[in-house]
């Protein structure tokens, strides 16, 4: 792992991994899933990702646990194996002419950017459903609202940062809303109940 790794106790039997960016998040908690699947994390019962961290639950040593990943050599996740959940997008959302206009560039340029740029969901949060998806060249990041919105409905499809996302439900919020999906991101009844999980690969489709 880099020399920037940093493994927290987080209570008895949990360690909070700490990496230096997103990528190295995914890639860690790839090889985290790898190995409990190969049977060589006995005991973890749950491998939590973020933004640059990973919470590992069920370890029962913490302090051997930390020195064994600190020697691991972590490949780069290229994606989950699989073809690509596809998000159908109505791009008529009211921060596209704003988006367009901080990549100067225009709208339907914009729209071609998103569908054509295969995506990741790095990790959940927010709310459930709710992935955040990595993808988009660095040079494309956009600023949150500098006034969020005291309501987004769901399937609002927008930016923020390095990410993209989709609202599963209507909450306020503070991306720049491109367009709105049908797709149902969180379902309680469905097994399982996110459409979207760390590793998924995902391709927005644009429609009318």
């Amino acid at each position: 792992m880099s020399p920037a790794i940093r493994v927290l106790p987080a209570g008895l039997s949990s360690v909070l991994v700490e990496v230096a960016d997103a990528d190295q998040a995914v890639a860690l908690h790839a090889e985290l899933v790898r190995r409990r699947a190969a049977g060589e994390l006995p005991g973890v019962t749950e491998i939590v990702p973020a933004a640059r961290t990973v919470l590992v639950s069920g370890v029962a040593d913490p302090r051997s646990f930390a020195a064994a990943v600190d020697r691991w050599e972590v490949p780069a996740v290229p994606g989950r194996p699989g073809a690509a959940v596809e998000l159908p997008v109505r791009f008529d959302g009211p921060d596209l002419a704003d988006v367009a206009a901080l990549w100067r560039t225009t709208d339907s340029e914009v729209v071609r950017i998103v569908t054509t740029t295969p995506m990741q969901v790095a990790f959940c949060g927010f709310a459930p459903g709710f992935g955040y998806l990595t993808g988009l060249p660095p040079e494309l990041r956009v600023p949150r609202r500098a006034t969020p919105r005291t309501g987004v409905p769901a399937g609002s499809v927008g930016l923020a940062g390095p990410y993209a996302g989709v609202y599963p439900r209507a909450s306020p919020g503070g991306w720049q809303i491109l367009g709105t999906t049908d797709a149902p991101l969180w379902d309680a009844g469905r097994d399982p109940a996110a459409l979207l999980a760390p590793g998924t690969a995902v391709r927005f489709v644009a429609v009318r």
